[in-house]
């Protein structure tokens, strides 16, 4: 079966030793979301530890120019599709410039990419898996299953239920690490929301409920909004907010219409000041389906806010029912109009689960464990390369 390896149960303590090791990473995004955040925060992370990191990403992105911004070298590359002929061309003589050791791909093009770039260059191939779909959801016979069992020569998922996912789906355990994802707990703390309260004439007696997230049927904001009219039957001074914007917008607008609750339910959109909405939410609703980790629970933990979450995915790795949060059943509007209310009603419960939360984030997912973790994966991986 091969070694056991779990990261996040290693003590780490290795890194005052010195580290020669060169590292191409590959972002095909050409949107901002949560895996790009996580990019960059990795990148920084290892060239402040004085580890080569590179990224291609693709010209004139979000990923490419932030990358730039925190001083990143990067070798920006249009990446059309996952065999494009000349990004290919181009990543291969990059790694036969630089004699790179590992190439991390952050994406699902970029997977397959590096792999017809990186062939005969005795390069380790890694990726980083951040969702908790089957890989075979959207393959055409089946040929996802060679992608990910022959493309790769190891995988990072983000949380042991994706590691559990690609297991099932037939991958071998010892060729999936686990590292949780990492966040600055303070990177919303010196924000102010008071532009908020003009903007949505929001009142001091109201409570404030968010979600934050990007509007996909995997997110299970329909649920949210359905679970809203029970919870105005208890308490009628709360405002809802859904902070971002998605394919499904729309559709979810129609059905708050629909419900009757339009007065008290703000699509925002997406929304540069989404520090803002934390700084000033009571409560935090992550209504998921399926869920690689969930980096807005950490983000709205971090700020103490208390969380109800639907149990799925990686979310049952942050919240803990009744510990750090409620956790009830996904796709049940019910339950979750029952935490939302509990969690209302009952603030010093709320608190202590809230804090708690706090605790547990900046111990076990705060960056610099995440970037810690990743170097772990990267030396094991050389070490048994020889």
């Amino acid at each position: 079966m091969g070694e056991r390896f779990d990261v996040e149960k290693i003590t780490l303590g290795t890194r005052s030793r010195p580290i020669n090791m060169k590292i191409l990473h590959i972002n095909t995004e050409r949107t901002w979301r949560g895996g790009e955040q996580q990019t960059l925060y990795l990148l920084k992370g290892l060239t402040n530890r004085n580890i080569r990191a590179d990224l291609v990403a693709q010209p004139h992105s979000p990923m490419a120019e932030r990358a730039i911004e925190a001083g990143i070298n990067v070798f920006a590359t249009t990446m059309r599709s996952e065999i494009g002929f000349w990004a290919g061309s181009r990543i291969r003589r990059l790694i036969k410039q630089s004699n790179y050791d590992i190439i991390h791909s952050h994406t699902s093009h970029a997977h397959a990419l590096a792999f017809w770039a990186s062939m005969g260059c005795g390069i380790r191939r890694l990726v980083t898996r951040r969702v908790d779909f089957s890989i075979f959801r959207h393959s055409f016979l089946h040929l996802s299953g060679i992608k990910y069992r022959r493309m790769a020569d190891y995988y990072i998922a983000i949380s042991r239920k994706i590691k559990d996912v690609l297991i099932n789906d037939g991958l071998a355990p010892e060729r999936i690490f686990v590292v949780h994802s990492g966040i600055d707990p303070d990177r919303f703390r010196h924000l102010s929301g008071n532009h908020l309260i003009k903007e949505f004439n929001l009142q001091p007696h109201e409570k404030m409920v968010i979600n934050v997230a990007h509007l996909a049927g995997h997110k299970g904001q329909q649920f949210f909004v359905r679970a809203i009219p029970q919870v105005l039957e208890k308490n009628r001074d709360v405002r809802f907010f859904i902070v971002g914007g998605g394919e499904l917008s729309a559709e979810l607008q129609a059905l708050s219409t629909a419900l009757g609750i339009g007065h008290k339910l703000i699509f925002t959109g997406f929304r540069e000041d989404v520090g803002a909405f934390y700084k000033l939410a009571d409560l935090f609703v992550m209504s998921s389906v399926q869920e690689g980790l969930g980096t807005a629970v950490l983000d709205a933990l971090a700020m103490g806010i208390p969380v109800v979450a639907a149990n799925s995915g990686g979310l049952p790795e942050i919240i803990s029912d009744g510990h750090t949060g409620r956790l009830v059943e996904p796709a049940n509007p019910n339950a979750l109009a029952d935490g939302i209310i509990q969690l209302l009603t009952n603030t010093d419960l709320a608190k202590r689960m809230a804090s708690r939360g706090r605790e547990l984030v900046r111990n076990n997912f705060c960056i610099d464990t995440m970037v810690a973790n990743n170097i772990e994966v990267y030396r094991t991986v050389l070490n048994r390369a020889g």
